[in-house]
């Protein structure tokens, strides 16, 4: 072990470093820059302000989540009766576990929500709905009619039109 230390302190002597005493910081040998270079505060990835700056207009964004308010809140409200496995409201999206309609105990569904803006319009959401059925003693998938995304869209819309007239933003 005192080999190393003497074989650490002839190499950093070597090196002719000035150990001997305390260094000072700006040191007063620096010379100082003679260009009057002014920086500006560039805003953020989230605008300025960040997330909840002023860029985001609350009427639109609702309190600085990345989406529409009325169409997250109306797609929460639409799909409440299944559980969920997820809820993101800055990135839009609202994942569903699989639900067993009481009426039908041999298939289930799952339901995938989309919000893709912060505007209250029609293609400002996508839906995407998945479907099983009971083979036995496990669960197949099975097609899901054409317009069923589309009718879940539209109970939403409809549901945030509800919303927005109701002025409850």
């Amino acid at each position: 072990m005192a080999a190393a230390a003497l074989t650490l302190g002839a190499s950093l002597s070597a090196c002719n470093f000035d150990l001997g005493g305390e260094a000072k910081y700006p040191s007063p040998n620096r010379q100082r820059p003679t260009s009057t270079v002014q920086y500006e505060d560039e805003p953020g990835i989230f605008g300025e302000g960040g997330i909840f700056g002023p860029d985001v207009p609350q009427d639109a964004a609702g309190g600085g989540i990345g989406v529409n308010n009325l169409l997250w809140r109306a797609s929460l409200d639409t799909v409440s009766f299944m559980p969920l496995v997820s809820a993101d409201p800055f990135g839009g999206v609202i994942i569903t576990d699989w639900y067993t309609p009481p009426s039908a105990p041999d298939e289930r569904f799952k339901v995938n929500v989309y919000i893709l803006g912060r505007a209250l319009r029609a293609d400002g959401i996508r839906a995407s709905v998945f479907r099983q059925q009971m083979h036995g003693s496990t669960w197949v998938d099975a097609p899901v009619a054409l317009n069923t995304a589309t009718d879940l869209e539209n109970a939403i819309l409809t549901r945030a039109r509800q919303m927005r007239l109701a002025g409850s933003q």
